[in-house]
């Protein structure tokens, strides 16, 4: 029989699988808090000038036979050291940024200053969605096109087959000729009972 998994490990599994994708698109967080030292040897302070970001402690260790401390001139925040014997050191924390400059109240002449520059926040990347092409619900209408109309040709006519056609309209029957027929012979009718020997008064004599 296979091994049988705890309920409770199941769950677990699943919430890591459920909570790595998000974490894969936030940047990596900026590097942890940082310690960093200044010796304070040769009635000076090594690393004058020194460039943290908020949160980073700074650690001011006494190297020389003299005492020293560190007293903020100016800044954001007032810082003041107890005096620091040798071998004797003194912490602070940055949690404002800015510039502090400060010198050895024992010492005037050592003067350092610290800047400190604000924690970059980390930044999500999100994934922009695909944008959707967009369909087109009516289909373009097809053009209406103009069929011109077919073209006519009469066939050309050679002169042989002119003159019949010409001689068929000179032969054309004019409408007057046959009422000008019957008037003649309606005339020529009358003439001849004119002339007529029964039409004479002495024919009858």
């Amino acid at each position: 029989m296979g091994t049988r998994i705890p309920r409770r490990g199941t769950t677990a599994v699943l919430a890591l699988f459920l909570c790595a994708p998000p974490a894969l698109l936030v940047d990596a967080p900026a590097a942890s808090a940082a310690a960093l030292h200044v010796r304070m040897k040769g009635t000076a302070y090594q690393s004058a000038n020194l460039t943290v970001r908020v949160g980073d402690t700074v650690t001011w260790t006494n190297l020389d036979p003299v005492p020293h401390d560190v007293v903020t001139t100016s800044g954001p925040q007032a810082l003041r050291s107890p005096l620091l014997q040798r071998g004797r050191s003194w912490s602070y924390t940055f949690r404002v940024p800015g510039t502090y400059f400060y010198y050895c109240s024992v010492h005037p002449d050592m003067r350092a200053r610290v800047t400190v520059q604000p924690v970059a926040t980390p930044t999500v990347h999100r994934h922009a969605a695909p944008a959707r092409p967009r369909v087109r619900t009516d289909s373009p209408r097809p053009r209406a096109t103009r069929s011109a109309a077919p073209a006519v040709t009469m066939p050309a006519m050679t002169p042989t087959q002119a003159a019949p056609v010409a001689a068929a309209a000179g032969k054309s029957v004019n409408p007057l000729l046959p009422i000008a027929g019957l008037v003649c012979v309606v005339a020529v009718f009358c003439l001849l009972l004119l002339t007529s020997p029964a039409s004479r008064p002495d024919a009858d004599e």
